[in-house]
């Protein structure tokens, strides 16, 4: 499936309302303190941009960080960055309290609980216990019916198979403090992780780009917003999901693509480098104006998350 980032369209893809007048950031900016950390998050249109097709989300109820980068046309893009977080976070709270029911109505899947994660009664040699899988089968199931929510969006509005609204969805989710990390991603917008002096990527773009890069394709490489896949345009999706295990001192940056676009590791190094707990504002403020100096030709999403230590 190829996708092309902002295509182009003819007539609305929703009822929502005059989203472009209403649209707002889904959390505020301003500080979140979460059993991973603190947070802070800031969103900006950029400078050629008319509406924000972005958003973000801070949760210290769900433990859930996310960032969404719309795509579709007209007011869809804030509407499938929109949408996407929520379904997302509705499934999870969701399944936090009762069974989910599978595809039958019957409530047989697993459920995660925030109890089953208290680190006295965790093994510290096992990789997977019973509550991680039940956590990983839930975040995977979320993603999944926001996918299939928005894809019937697409599909009631006569516009399935890649022509639709779509979005991109990355984030982390700590379902309890001191349990596991869980780290989710489809499309191309990014986590990374600075420790230690070092700015590492925890994501790979899915995109013909960077499929590419890695098959050492010859000759002019696919433009960098070409998408292999996100939420919305396709019925069915394969999130990449994984464990990560956090240090004392942690940075992460979720980000979407206008801020690393035209911007180099080493700038973006530097600013979240210099990320402390009380001054994750400032370094998203400094990231912003990093991507506006460097063309700011796309929405610019940065959320800052600082572990204690």
């Amino acid at each position: 499936m190829r996708l092309q980032r902002r295509c182009a369209t003819s007539g609305p893809l929703s009822t929502a309302g005059d989203t472009l007048a209403s649209w707002k950031p889904l959390s505020p900016s301003q500080y979140f303190t979460l059993g991973l950390g603190v947070a802070f998050g800031v969103t900006d249109t950029g400078l050629l941009r008319e509406s924000n097709q972005d958003n973000f989300f801070i949760s210290p109820e769900l433990g859930l960080l996310a960032v969404a980068d719309g795509m579709g046309g007209h007011d869809a893009g804030e509407i499938a960055s929109t949408d996407a977080i929520e379904l997302l976070c509705g499934y999870l709270a969701a399944a936090g309290r009762a069974p989910a029911p599978d595809r039958d109505g019957d409530a047989t899947l697993p459920v995660f609980r925030a109890s089953d994660f208290d680190p006295a009664s965790l093994d510290p040699d096992a990789t997977w216990t019973d509550a991680t899988m039940k956590a990983m089968i839930a975040l995977h199931d979320a993603v999944e019916f926001a996918n299939e929510r928005m894809y019937l969006t697409n599909v009631a509005q006569a516009r399935p198979d890649g022509t639709g609204m779509g979005t991109t969805l990355t984030g982390m989710w700590q379902p309890a403090p001191g349990g596991p990390v869980f780290l989710f991603h489809v499309g191309d917008s990014r986590l990374y992780l600075y420790r230690d002096g070092r700015l590492t990527q925890l994501t790979r773009d899915q995109t013909l780009y960077q499929e590419a890069l890695e098959r050492g394709r010859p000759g002019p490489l696919p433009a960098r917003n070409l998408l292999l896949q996100a939420l919305g345009p396709a019925a069915d999706i394969r999130p990449d999901l994984s464990i990560h295990a956090t240090a004392p001192g942690d940075v992460y940056l979720l980000c979407s693509d206008g801020l690393y676009g035209d911007s180099s590791e080493e700038n973006i190094a530097a600013i979240v480098g210099q990320a402390r707990a009380d001054n994750l504002d400032a370094c998203c403020a400094r990231l912003v104006a990093m991507a506006q100096r460097d063309g700011g030709r796309d929405n610019i999403t940065a959320v800052l998350v600082r572990c204690p230590g």
